[in-house]
C-alpha cells in the first residue's frame, strides 16, 4: 500500500503596500496589466470595491513567471 502524504496550502490576502513590495511595480502599472489580463485580479473586500486585495499565491506565481521571462531574455539577448 502506498503511503499518502497530505499537503496543505495556506494562502492569504495582500493589500496594496505589500503588493507593491512583492511585485516591485507601481499601482498604475499593476492596474494596466490587470486590465489586459496580464496580472492577477484584485479581490473586492467591500461591496463598493473601496478596499481590495490580491491572493499572495497569485502574486508569487506572477513574480516567478516574470523571472522566467527575464532569465530567457538575458540568456537569449
Amino acid at each position: 500500500m502506498k503511503e499518502q502524504v497530505m499537503t496543505f496550502q495556506f494562502d492569504r490576502l495582500v493589500k496594496e503596500p505589500e503588493r507593491k513590495s512583492i511585485t516591485s511595480i507601481s499601482r498604475v502599472q499593476a492596474w494596466k496589466l490587470e486590465q489586459k489580463g496580464l496580472f492577477p485580479k484584485r479581490r473586492k473586500l467591500t461591496p463598493s470595491g473601496s478596499s481590495v486585495a490580491w491572493l499572495l499565491s497569485e502574486l508569487v506565481e506572477w513574480v516567478q513567471s516574470r523571472e522566467v521571462i527575464n532569465n530567457y531574455e538575458v540568456s537569449n539577448g
